[in-house]
């Protein structure tokens, strides 16, 4: 039996698997949020700096729907964690507009590709603070 790590039936299987847990796990985290009481959302969704609907949709999209803003950043040499640490609201905004975004099938084409770079201001929601962000020194990786 082939076992191996590049055999493409358990490559395909292993996505498989990946899919369904990240449906699971977003399915599971979308219920959580569900089953509180309106004080527990309205207090979670204030200490979050967000709305009420803003947090039941974040909670619908999964606790991975902003990955790709991270996979940009980097693309764009923008370190993630400076931003995150130094401009906490502007990064929390930037998050659910990518949480909200249409066109997440393109941007993993280019992130995928490495084209992200030279494309990604044609689609995405946050091409203007991310243009700003590259241009400061400061939020440059190493």
């Amino acid at each position: 039996m082939n076992t191996a790590v590049n055999d493409p039936t358990r490559t395909v299987l292993s996505r498989m698997v990946d899919w369904f847990a990240k449906g699971w796990e977003s399915s599971a985290e979308a219920e959580m949020i569900a089953s509180l009481d309106q004080f527990t959302i309205n207090n979670i969704a204030h200490d979050c700096g967000i709305s009420p609907d803003q947090l039941i949709e974040l909670a619908k999209a999964g606790p991975h729907a902003a990955d790709e803003m991270i996979e940009m950043m980097r693309a764009l040499n923008i370190d993630p964690a400076e931003v995150e640490l130094r401009l906490r609201n502007q990064f929390r905004d930037m998050q659910i507009t990518c949480a909200h975004c249409a066109s997440k099938g393109e941007c993993r084409k280019d992130l995928g590709a490495h084209t992200a770079s030279e494309n990604f201001a044609h689609y995405c929601g946050n091409a203007s603070d991310l243009n700003a962000l590259r241009a400061n020194p400061e939020f440059l990786l190493g």
